[in-house]
């Protein structure tokens, strides 16, 4: 009769409610100064309002200065981030991970470099004129205890760094394939390179899901390039890929602006994801 009982409850009882996790990918642009009326300094309260109006629990950043990095915590105190430079301290660009602590516990993170030494911090290869890499982050969702991975990139920018590209791409999914297959995983990034059709998207679509074709519902261009001028934005550079028993629900390219002022020279990319 206990037994039947419990059966009983367990029918009857509210089925657990879908977690949904709000993703982004943006980059900030540098801090150049030969930018003029689109220096850092003009647009960085742009830029937090973009992020303020799209509330992502997570996201990923290419570009990101130090100074950024901490204006952007400043003015979000919701936010902490993590993350060395590809010089592998706190000089240069940062792919900085940015999470709401109150949504989301960091179980381990780290680096690794896009070369044939990943983890030779300001290592480079294959052409490339920089170092690129990875910073990556193993998170816990509080309210459930799921476990989700997050990497985030920045690929080689020339025209002719195609195989510093692919490479880099092959690179990431070597690693990827060795991660627990149980455990979702989620990678942002600025990969330099035109959605679907290039190698690079090949060679990661091979393993993970774009959420901008996966999405129920978009929004926005699908070129991710703003160049400060808006427009539709040119190719699909900015990704937000996952693997998992995740459903997107929602994508968009925000080109939110303030009176033309762009926040940066890309637009960002934000995704609502059903787990």
């Amino acid at each position: 009769m206990r037994r039947a009982l419990l059966a009983l409850a367990l029918l009857l009882a509210p089925a657990c409610p879908a977690e949904t996790l709000r993703v982004m990918t943006f980059n900030v642009r540098y801090p150049a100064k030969g930018d003029g009326n689109n220096r850092w300094e003009v647009r960085q309260d742009t830029l937090v309002r973009t992020i303020r109006l799209k509330n992502p629990d997570l996201f990923g950043t290419q570009e990101l200065f130090y100074i950024q990095g901490e204006y952007i915590t400043e003015n979000l105190p919701e936010y902490e981030w993590l993350g060395n430079s590809r010089r592998g301290n706190r000089e240069d660009e940062h792919m900085g991970i940015f999470y709401k602590p109150g949504k989301l516990r960091v179980i381990e993170a780290g680096n690794f470099w896009l070369s044939e030494t990943p983890e030779l911090a300001g290592s480079q290869a294959w052409g490339a004129t920089l170092p690129r890499m990875v910073t990556w982050a193993l998170f816990e969702i509080k309210a459930s205890g799921k476990r989700f991975y997050h990497y985030n990139t920045h690929f080689h920018h020339t025209a002719n760094g195609n195989l510093a590209r692919a490479n880099s791409a092959s690179l990431i999914a070597d690693r990827i394939g060795k991660l627990p297959k149980e455990v979702p995983l989620l990678l942002t990034g600025d990969f330099n390179a035109a959605a679907v059709e290039s190698e690079p998207y090949k060679i990661l679509a091979a393993q993970l899901t774009d959420a901008w074709l996966a999405a129920a519902q978009k929004a926005g261009p699908e070129g991710t390039m703003s160049g400060f001028r808006g427009g539709a934005g040119g190719r699909r550079i900015d990704w937000i890929m996952f693997r998992g028993p995740w459903t997107a629900l929602y994508v968009e390219t925000v080109t939110y602006n303030e009176d033309g002022r762009y926040p940066s020279d890309h637009y960002p990319v934000f995704a609502v994801l059903e787990l």
